[in-house]
């Protein structure tokens, strides 16, 4: 599993590990049932604490991306697409919020603002 922890990032090492994993499931990139690391071997590869890892997966179980069964592992969970599409929604208006931040501190206009995405998304 692809994760990159970042120390110079304002969010705790958890919270970076959630997201990415979050974000791995709502693109598809890790399909309904898949297998994640145990707590120890991610601990192990990413060279953090058990604890971190334990905090990460807690979280992802308790906003229901992943299921763990004693003495199976964590998989993750089926996903009720409407419940995925949300929260790419989310994410999406997260991202905007924060172009739209930069352009007003920036002077860019509305107009400016709104071709600059026109095209980007074409």
């Amino acid at each position: 599993m692809d994760i990159i922890i970042s120390n110079s990032s304002d969010k705790p090492i958890y919270e970076q590990i959630t997201s990415q994993i979050k974000n791995m499931i709502i693109k598809g990139e890790l399909p309904e049932g898949t297998a994640l690391p145990s707590m120890r071997l991610l601990a192990k590869e990413l060279r953090i604490s058990v604890i971190t890892t334990k905090r990460a997966y807690t979280d992802l179980e308790r906003d229901g991306f992943i299921e763990t069964v004693t003495g199976k592992g964590s998989f993750v969970a089926g996903r009720n697409m409407d419940l995925v599409r949300e929260a790419q929604l989310r994410q999406a208006e997260d991202y905007l919020q924060q172009a739209v931040d930069v352009a007003k501190s920036s002077g860019i206009s509305y107009e400016e603002l709104t071709e600059i995405l026109a095209e980007l998304y074409k």
